[in-house]
């Protein structure tokens, strides 16, 4: 039997914190007692015994007292592998269980033991590392919010997550700090070219002083980069470029070569620079993402309406959004249209009429007219909330590629730095080479052996697809889908809802009683079920101004039937297959449905008192974009079928129609079963909308859920397709091999690059200015490249 437990009872921010969901997962699988585990934002389900739910409750408990989250903006990050710096540093501090680094928000979250270690030893250690940071707390939140951001704490302040006024000052002020960085970065390529210059000048008027000159330009050039070796040090951080470059240009005064020292500390500060500011760029899509949420909302009470912090917001107020403005929560239109450009969220530049009663997503712009609406979505968990938070925690579903580079790059240079020495200290005791040129062919080596562009060359180009993604209205939840994404095989695909409309209608009414009896007894029975079939049989009941009576003993039987006690009968509405006894022994009834399953309708059958008393055949229409989305997925050499529980003649004639293969009449767990099979062939994606879908976008490879499903599919997919366009498939399959073309040409151009200049350096041709010139340029290139992925939709 099913059981679940809300999450907001206990450990109310696990809702926002991945992380403590997935630590609450990993403790209950090791209770045998509990099965069938399923940890979502909102609550803990199982299967099992009720007396599962005190072992559930003592286990978040435990976490919650021994695991405190806090969460940091940080600045002067230029690349990730200062992300990997600060992280693995503030790891290895004592009573840390984890702390990730989101590159593109620059956001630290840890998740710490206090009774170890506390919030500022924490900053110490990141403070130590170089590199500002301020808390991104809730310390002047609301009450109500305040109460919802103690994840593992009582205290709000020891857990930061961002759901409170702060995150929109965080939000605001990153682009500052973004500005801030940069600037500070230009400052010292100013105080290095300065003191180079006149260094120069001097060495004109005095040229027997020339080397103290270059030498004092160069150790002023040295300072912050030697400061940020020292650091790096302490906190185990032994192999970092900074350690490279300092280990270089203090060589490069011991051999005499002050001028080239002073210009390698110059070249280098300026590819710092350029860095940051190419890093930058990566991160806009982000920020722009951010600027879209106001601060601010007009609350409306009766008939007037002030002005209140957005996050304040509760579900069902009425707001309303001035022409000009963007919408700061998810809401209902209440008045009879609203005109709005949804773009920067969905990518769609034509603005859309959304109607009364229809949604409309945070962000979105309000072109004409003052605009009433319903909030729909709580204080930070709205839809450009889930972007964002998709975006973050992205990060940390690396692509197999990127997880194989992490381990590459980590060895990498240590065995540089070996090979180095071996070049520095072999010739001159083998074969009599000069000790001076073999240290500056190995000082050239170090600087070489820099992993910078190699370890950007994944994270550059996943965050730039990512982003461009988001615009688009495409949420992939991590760099595993794309590259999943481009060795796609075959391509699964739910019936209702996602090739079909998803809204069928009645189309046939054939009923061996009153006709009018029937539906009213069918339509009482249905009412009561969310499926789109009983929806539209009640629906065309309302139409036919039939007042439904109220059913008892109601029952359902998942994909199959529903029955119930109406006016003192005993109904069942079910599927001709669970009725298939009964219909064999009917054949007027028979030979009807047999000639609308030919006609690719759906049918359900009524019997009353045990009696086959008549059929409702519907028919849900496909998209009009099907075919020719499948026919590009078949030009890019994907298998497509549909897996759908209805019944196989209909099936096999929308397969017909839209020209794929189809396995119909399936069960949910028939469905994993195929998909487990497909799998077999290569890697399988399924695209659903529903609840019953759900465990089919988990087992797949990838998951797909269309944004008009369920929350349920949503929160199992790895991408979500917010327009609810079957048109974005291929441009999704298009967009991961992109990605990963772009990872390839990274790769190369930072290994290709490097390995050309170790022959020249190791054959004397390349002095230190110009391998620094080309590890700069090995990162730049890389980053501009991957900015390249950036653009619209391929």
């Amino acid at each position: 039997m099913s059981h679940s437990l809300s999450l907001a009872d206990f450990m109310p921010e696990a809702e926002n914190c991945n992380d403590c969901r997935q630590r609450i997962f990993d403790r209950l699988t090791e209770f045998p007692e509990i099965s069938e585990l399923e940890v979502t934002r909102k609550v803990v389900a199982w299967v099992g015994g009720e007396d599962a739910r005190a072992v559930i409750e003592a286990v978040l408990d435990e976490i919650k007292a021994a695991h405190h989250h806090r969460a940091w903006i940080i600045s002067g990050m230029d690349c990730p592998s200062c992300a990997k710096t600060i992280e693995k540093a503030v790891e290895r501090a004592s009573g840390v269980h984890s702390a990730r680094i989101s590159f593109a928000r620059e956001r630290l979250n840890a998740d710490f033991d206090p009774a170890q270690v506390s919030a500022m030893q924490l900053e110490g250690i990141v403070k130590g590392l170089g590199y500002s940071l301020s808390n991104d707390n809730v310390e002047n939140a609301p009450a109500k919010i305040k109460e919802k951001s103690s994840c593992c704490s009582s205290k709000a302040v020891e857990h930061d997550h961002p759901v409170s006024s702060s995150k929109a000052k965080a939000k605001f002020g990153l682009i500052e700090q973004l500005k801030k960085s940069l600037n500070q970065s230009w400052s010292k390529v100013a105080l290095a070219g300065g003191f180079l210059i006149l260094a120069v000048a001097l060495s004109q008027v005095w040229p027997e002083n020339s080397r103290i000159f270059y030498s004092i330009s160069a150790l002023i050039g040295m300072v912050p980069i030697f400061l940020n070796t020292v650091r790096s040090i302490r906190f185990g951080q032994y192999f970092g470029i900074q350690t490279l470059m300092t280990v270089a240009a203090i060589g490069a005064l011991l051999l005499g070569e002050a001028l080239e020292a002073s210009m390698v500390l110059f070249l280098f500060l300026i590819g710092e620079a350029l860095e940051q500011r190419a890093a930058n760029k990566a991160r806009e899509g982000v920020t722009l993402l951010l600027e879209l949420q106001p601060k601010t909302a007009r609350l409306v009470n009766g008939t007037n309406s002030h002005e209140v912090p957005a996050d304040t917001l509760s579900i069902d107020d009425v707001i309303e959004v001035r022409p000009g403005e963007r919408l700061p929560a998810d809401g209902v239109v209440l008045d009879q249209i609203a005109v709005l450009d949804e773009s920067a969220l969905t990518g769609e530049s034509i603005p859309c009429n959304r109607e009364e009663g229809e949604a409309a997503l945070a962000g979105a712009l309000v072109l004409e007219n003052l605009t009433r609406f319903r909030v729909s979505s709580e204080a930070g968990d709205n839809t450009l909330d889930r972007i964002i938070r998709l975006i973050e925690e992205s990060e940390e579903h690396k692509a197999p590629f990127a997880r194989f580079i992490d381990r590459f790059s980590s060895w990498y240079t240590p065995a540089m730095m070996i090979v180095a020495l071996l070049v520095a200290v072999i010739p001159p005791l083998m074969f009599a080479e000069s000790w001076s040129v073999s240290v500056y062919k190995a000082l050239t080596l170090l600087i070489i052996s820099c992993p910078c562009a190699l370890v950007i060359s994944v994270p550059a180009a996943v965050t730039s697809s990512l982003a461009a993604s988001a615009r688009n209205g495409l949420l992939i939840k991590g760099g595993a889908a794309l590259e999943i994404l481009s060795r796609t095989k075959a391509m699964a695909f739910d019936k209702t809802g996602t090739l079909t409309e998803g809204k069928p209608e009645v189309t046939d009414v054939f009923s061996l009683l009153d006709e009018v009896e029937m539906i009213t007894l069918a339509a009482a029975v249905e009412r009561g079920s969310s499926h789109p079939l009983a929806s539209a049989i009640v629906s065309y009941a309302e139409k036919q101004n039939i007042t439904i009576p109220a059913v008892t003993s109601a029952q359902s039987i998942t994909g199959k039937a529903a029955s119930g006690a109406v006016n003192g009968h005993d109904i069942i509405v079910g599927s001709t297959d669970y009725l298939s006894e009964d219909l064999a022994n009917n054949k007027a009834i028979s030979d009807k449905v047999k000639q609308l399953l030919e006609q690719g309708k759906t049918v359900v059958l009524v019997s009353v008192d045990g009696v086959l008393s008549g059929l409702i055949a519907l028919r849900d229409k496909p998209r009009e974009a099907a075919p020719d989305v499948l026919a590009q997925l078949k030009n890019l050499g994907i298998e497509t079928i549909m897996l759908t529980g209805d019944n196989p003649k209909t099936g096999a004639a929308l397969g017909q129609q839209l020209g794929l293969a189809v396995k119909a009449g399936l069960m949910p767990q028939d469905k994993l079963a195929e998909i487990e099979s497909l799998r077999q062939s290569g890697t399988v994606v399924m695209v659903g909308d529903g609840i019953n879908d759900a465990p089919a976008l988990k087992i797949a490879d990838v998951g797909i859920a269309m944004g008009g499903g369920t929350d349920v599919a949503l929160e199992a997919a790895d991408i979500a397709l917010m327009q609810n366009r079957l048109e974005d498939l291929p441009s999704l399959i298009r967009r991961g091999r992109e990605t990963m073309t772009n990872i390839h040409q990274n790769v190369t151009i930072a290994l290709g690059l490097k390995g050309i200049f170790l022959v020249t350096t190791l054959l004397g041709m390349t002095g230190l200015w110009m391998a620094v010139v080309a590890d700069t340029g090995a990162t730049v290139l890389v980053t501009l490249n991957a900015l390249r992925l950036l653009r619209g939709r391929l």
